[in-house]
This record gives structure tokens, sequence and C-alpha cells, in this order.
């Protein structure tokens, strides 16, 4: 048996992995964006929003985004390595 966990044999758990991510993502950003600025984030095409606000969402939304994938994603091949004894590889 091999020492490596394929990246076929992972995908289902990164799926699964992923889409707790972007919920949880979205759950975050709305709570951050309601407390820093006091209401709801803007939508892009929100006639009644400036570019700024709505390039400001943007970023932050994609920063959280990012910051909790990566975060699921390591812990995800973390568990994988507890769980199996071998880091998950392409």
């Amino acid at each position: 048996m091999t020492k490596q966990i394929s990246k076929s044999s992972y995908k289902p758990v990164g799926i699964v992995l992923g889409l707790a991510a972007g919920t949880l993502s979205g759950m975050v950003f709305q709570r951050i964006w309601a407390m820093t600025m006091r209401g709801d984030a803007p939508h892009p095409i929100d006639e009644e929003r400036g570019w700024g606000e709505v390039l400001l969402a943007a970023a932050m939304q994609g920063a959280i985004v990012a910051v909790i994938r990566a975060s699921i994603d390591r812990a995800g091949a973390t568990g994988i390595r507890k769980f199996t004894g071998h880091w998950p590889h392409d």
C-alpha cells in the first residue's frame, strides 16, 4: 500500500470541506460587515451603493474566503494524516 493519499482519493473530502468553507465564510463576512459598516453588504449591481463601498465589500469578502478556505483545507489535510497516517498529495 502506498504511503501517500492521492489527490483523487482526497477529492470527496475536499469537496465537502469546500462547501463548508463557502458557507462559513459567507456567514463570517456578513457578520463582520454588519458590525463594521452598520448594515447589509452591498450587492455589486445595487444602484444605491457607490463603487468604493462595493469594491471594499468585495475585497473584504475575498480575503475572508481565502483565509477560511485555507484554514479548512489545512485542517482537513491534517485530519486525514491523523486518520490514515499519511498526508494527502498530488
